[in-house]
């Protein structure tokens, strides 16, 4: 649980950074470069003779949607959208991911279903006191088209890896960046205007730090703990970013949200996830 509270908070801060230094440069570009950045960075470690072809394509594609297609809808909602805004609509990341770990499984678990909807109750809490921009309807369905893809990754992720213990997640997180790059590149040569993209320093240093840490080593980190959690843990977790960027906002951006709606709504999604940690030691102690 450590590493992915210690990732929700690193991902805190991406909102901001992205809404306040990257705002007008084309999000195909933003999602490209973040995801080069991130398999350059694990390039070194794949052990290609390790993993077969068949696992290969599958891990490719638990990268495309993962992190290909769901940076390609993420980044592209902030042109409607305000940074707080994604935040909220994110909460729903972990009942997608609660239902498609059950559609592998093909059951229901009624427990990870009502634990998700605690902390999705708590995130909205912390949100629903602010007011929304107008053009909401595209960006709230990029956003869900994004949460979709990064909810169907984690869970086919920690299957693959599942059915193939005998391998290290260092030596194959490094072909999802793969196909993340392939799908993003794609995006990029089919609707970016590449002779029009100028980036200042700031921007240059912020897609190094988005690419490398947020992105390369943060995810790889996140893939590292969802597999150490049940799927109840990890859709809640999924969630924690969502006050965590608040408390970030307010203290680091010097944004300004409602006290109250911020501790309550915290206090539920940490209650969700001690309810769940609980629940599920009484089960296996029976």
């Amino acid at each position: 649980m450590l590493l992915l509270f210690i990732v929700s908070l690193a991902w805190a801060f991406s909102f901001g950074l992205i809404k306040g230094n990257l705002t007008g440069v084309d999000s195909n570009f933003v999602s490209f470069a973040r995801m080069a950045l991130s398999y350059l960075v694990f390039l070194p470690f794949i052990k290609f003779r390790r993993i077969n072809r068949k696992l290969f394509f599958k891990l490719a594609l638990a990268g495309i949607m993962q992190f290909g297609i769901m940076y390609i809808a993420y980044i592209a909602s902030f042109k409607t959208l305000k940074a707080y805004e994604v935040a909220l609509f994110t909460i729903f990341t972990p009942i997608y991911v609660t239902l498609i770990d059950d559609a592998f499984r093909k059951k229901f678990n009624p427990l990870y279903l009502v634990t998700a909807l605690l902390a999705v109750v708590g995130t909205w809490i912390i949100k629903s006191g602010s007011p929304l921009s107008p053009g909401i309807l595209s960006g709230f369905l990029l956003v869900q088209v994004s949460n979709l893809a990064f909810a169907f990754g984690q869970v086919y992720y920690r299957r693959l890896m599942a059915e193939n213990n005998e391998l290290k997640d260092q030596h194959v997180f490094g072909v999802l960046y793969l196909g993340a790059v392939v799908v993003t590149l794609a995006a990029t040569l089919l609707f970016t205007p590449l002779s029009e993209i100028t980036l200042t320093v700031k921007q240059v240093l912020t897609l190094v730090y988005l690419g490398v840490f947020a992105s390369g080593v943060c995810f790889f980190l996140w893939g590292i703990g969802s597999r150490k959690v049940n799927t109840g843990a990890l859709a809640i977790f999924n969630d924690l970013k969502v006050p965590l960027a608040v408390a970030v906002s307010l203290v680091v951006f010097g944004e300004k949200t409602n006290w109250v709606t911020l501790l309550v709504g915290g206090l539920i999604v940490i209650a969700s996830l001690v309810f769940n940690e609980w629940i599920t030691k009484k089960v296996i102690n029976r």
